[in-house]
């Protein structure tokens, strides 16, 4: 099992910034991909943004924050990150940290296995 806890929400004005944590523990080691996913009241859980947790660290992003929101990692600490700069009202919405063990780099939420409580995000305008 791996236990997923986010922290770093809170309410932000337009054009500012925010950087949310996830710390990961338990079997962390089957974990190939974690990713940051948001749902806003009333729409489907969408995608943001995906780091491969070994070697190379490979990242993808939706193309609604490419160029605003950075995703990283500290593996030995087993946190992963999210810097969001140049934030907008549209960006508000609770944030979730997921992880997977398949070997499939996706923003597609049925793939992650494991699921943090989230963290609220708001940006006012």
């Amino acid at each position: 099992q791996v236990q997923l806890v986010e922290s770093g929400g809170g309410s932000v004005q337009a054009g500012g910034s925010l950087r949310l944590s996830c710390a990961g523990s338990g079997y962390t080691s089957s974990i190939n991909y974690m990713g940051w996913f948001r749902q806003a009241p009333g729409k489907e859980r969408e995608g943001v943004a995906v780091i491969y947790t070994t070697a190379g660290g490979w990242t993808y992003y939706a193309d609604s924050v490419k160029g605003r929101f950075t995703i990283s990692q500290d593996k030995p600490k087993n946190m992963v990150y999210l810097q969001m700069n140049s934030l907008k009202p549209e960006d508000t919405s609770m944030y979730f940290c997921a992880a997977t063990d398949l070997m499939v780099l996706s923003l597609d939420a049925q793939r992650y296995k494991y699921w943090g409580q989230g963290t609220q995000v708001t940006v006012s305008s």
